[in-house]
């Protein structure tokens, strides 16, 4: 009985960890979207402040999913899931959202000042 308990336990503490993954990664990916249009209303300064919330969200994402990576080392420790995998896709996809999106916050601002 003991052993389920703290298998059980096992599974909602790396549900939780999972979850942080997803949440922060989504709150940055909405970001990245209000810095866009922000830019496109040549609100440039909003907009930077969006990018910023955005990474500090990424940071959070990425350092949770750099615990999973040193609880698993590399042996499978760490069950592979299909929202873990989810969690991954939103991670890695929003850093590209990230990137994309401030390389056309920069490029809204030149456009402007011509």
């Amino acid at each position: 009985m003991a052993g389920l308990a703290q298998e059980l336990e096992r599974i909602m503490e790396q549900e939780t960890v999972v979850m942080d993954i997803i949440c922060n990664a989504g709150e940055a990916r909405s970001l990245c979207f209000e810095a866009l249009a922000l830019a496109r209303k040549s609100e440039f300064d909003n907009a930077q402040a969006s990018l910023k919330q955005a990474k500090e969200c990424l940071n959070r994402a990425h350092l949770t999913q750099t615990q999973l990576i040193e609880a698993d080392q590399g042996e499978g420790k760490v069950p592979m899931t299909l929202v873990m995998v989810h969690a991954q896709d939103h991670l890695m996809t929003t850093i590209l959202a990230h990137e994309l999106a401030t390389e056309m916050v920069e490029l809204h601002q030149k456009l402007a000042e011509k």
